[in-house]
């Protein structure tokens, strides 16, 4: 499987706008099966539980929230690839079934 990083690196998806982009990945997405989306939303778990643990050493160490705070803003960057790549395969049955 190969990891996109952004929506402009999907084949088929290069010359369009970005709503048109988000419209279609959107579709694909719906598309994933269960075992996909069960891995998804693992992979989210796995990003998102330091955030809770941080906030609850909070009370011992303030420098807690500010590294719950960095796991936040840089969530994107783990969750956004993987769901694009899980979501391209879909894409690709979608632009043989129109033509």
């Amino acid at each position: 499987m190969k990891v996109y990083t952004s929506t402009k690196k999907i084949p088929g998806l290069e010359n369009m706008s970005l709503p048109q982009r988000m419209a279609l990945l959107e579709q694909a997405a719906r598309k994933m099966t269960v075992p996909e989306k069960t891995l998804l939303n693992v992979l989210k778990l796995f990003v998102l539980i330091p955030v809770f643990v941080l906030l609850l050493r909070v009370v011992e160490n303030w420098w807690s929230l500010a590294w719950a705070g960095l796991i936040l803003l840089l969530y994107p960057l783990f969750v956004k690839p993987l769901q694009y790549s899980i979501s391209a395969k879909y894409l690709a049955k979608n632009s043989k079934d129109e033509t």
